[in-house]
């Protein structure tokens, strides 16, 4: 999608913590031209996503229903072929039943206690990488020395991965979400990670442990195949690290930048929980990538939307609604809380929701309690920005303290 959208829809460039300008417009619900000819309809408006997230009508299955930005003809071919019957495993595009029942194996293996183990080790992680990073000097980059490897290593945890092969699953990643890859180069990191799951499921069937993905593959109930294992796997390693990561990058950032916000944070930890809400609201790093397909005729906000249209969620815009949150463009750590989009919303609503906010309320609490006058190192435009990345944040943080 980033390749077929105007500059103006998807680059922050002007104001890191805003939304792209080009979402920016008259109505909640508009048409979108985008760049191969196609229209789709943008979704700007809070209670109209929410509408969209939530109704049947708008399907989340792009292999039964083709959408304006997927116009490849080999992919058009793959989708055509499968559209008979999913054997796939990747849950977040389908829709119930089969989607029910792939998010119910899952919901499964999100057990309490496995949470509760967890938030305990997000904390040594947390204070382990902070305390390094004070015994290295009083400068750091922090996204590889603290916002990357945190969540990086709960998620490989949860799953069961070695840590060892952490680095060569984060780097076919950054080549498979970055929107200005080469095709090739795409398919080879695509191809390079499946080998690297297909590898992880044989060993739990093998040598199973206490982790999430040997659950799920010797659950009696679940009767997966590797092929659907391997799926499954690679959406919750991809959606468990990638976003945590830039959140906690950007959040950082954010909160450098606005040092009003960060002393009331500093002058009062209780506020950590709404810290963490306000910038999911605020900073929204899911850029132009919900989309849904409408199986029949809708009306959205007034507009009509006729069936196989596209509808794009503008996720950044949608939660700075001036409707819904008053002076939205503000990031105000004391707002009362209110239900935000950033995990989105219905039956495809983020199911690492609550560890992805244990992991930023404990990695920026530490971050900001161990490091009490933690700074920039440069100047924030020099700060430089994901806009070609499908998960938006800051490639580097360069971060110092006395």
């Amino acid at each position: 999608m980033r390749r077929i959208l105007p500059v103006d829809m998807v680059e922050r460039g002007h104001g890191p913590f805003d939304p792209p300008p080009g979402l920016r417009g008259e109505g909640a619900v508009r048409p979108l031209g985008l760049l191969n000819g196609a229209r789709a309809w943008l979704v700007t408006g809070f209670e109209e996503a929410r509408t969209v997230l939530a109704d049947a009508r708008f399907s989340a299955d792009k292999v039964r229903h083709r959408e304006a930005t997927s116009l490849q003809p080999h992919e058009v071919a793959e989708m055509e072929a499968a559209s008979a019957k999913r054997e796939d495993g990747i849950f977040v595009l389908m829709d119930p039943p089969e989607h029910t029942r792939l998010r119910g194996l899952l919901t499964g293996q999100f057990t309490v206690r496995r949470m509760r183990e967890l938030e305990s080790r997000v904390t040594e992680i947390a204070v382990e990488h902070i305390e390094a990073m004070k015994a290295a000097g009083t400068e750091a980059d922090l996204v590889p020395a603290f916002a990357l490897p945190l969540p990086s290593l709960v998620i490989c945890e949860l799953l069961g991965v070695d840590y060892a092969d952490r680095a060569e699953f984060q780097e076919r990643t950054a080549v498979g979400m970055n929107a200005n890859s080469a095709p090739e180069e795409q398919a080879s990191a695509r191809a390079g990670l499946y080998a690297f799951m297909r590898r992880l499921v044989a060993g739990k069937r093998s040598n199973p442990a206490d982790d999430l993905l040997s659950g799920l593959v010797h659950d009696a109930d679940s009767a997966l195949t590797d092929a659907q294992l391997v799926d499954v796997a690679l959406v919750l390693l991809n959606a468990g690290h990638e976003t945590t990561a830039n959140m906690l990058g950007l959040g950082t950032f954010a909160l450098l930048e606005h040092p009003d916000q960060l002393a009331a944070l500093r002058a009062d930890p209780g506020l950590i929980d709404n810290t963490v809400e306000e910038l999911l609201r605020f900073l929204s790093i899911i850029q132009l990538g919900v989309s849904r397909v409408a199986t029949e005729p809708v009306t959205l906000g007034g507009v009509d939307i006729p069936a196989g249209a596209t509808v794009v969620i503008a996720t950044p815009e949608v939660n700075r609604d001036p409707r819904y949150w008053p002076d939205p463009d503000a990031l105000d750590l004391r707002r009362s809380r209110t239900p935000h989009l950033a995990f989105g919303h219905g039956v495809h609503q983020c199911l690492g929701q609550q560890l992805a906010r244990v992991e930023m309320r404990i990695g920026l609490g530490e971050l900001i309690s161990r490091l009490p006058d933690l700074r920039l190192a440069v100047p924030a435009e020099q700060v430089p920005l994901r806009n070609e990345m499908l998960i938006f944040g800051v490639h580097s943080l360069p971060v110092t303290w006395s």
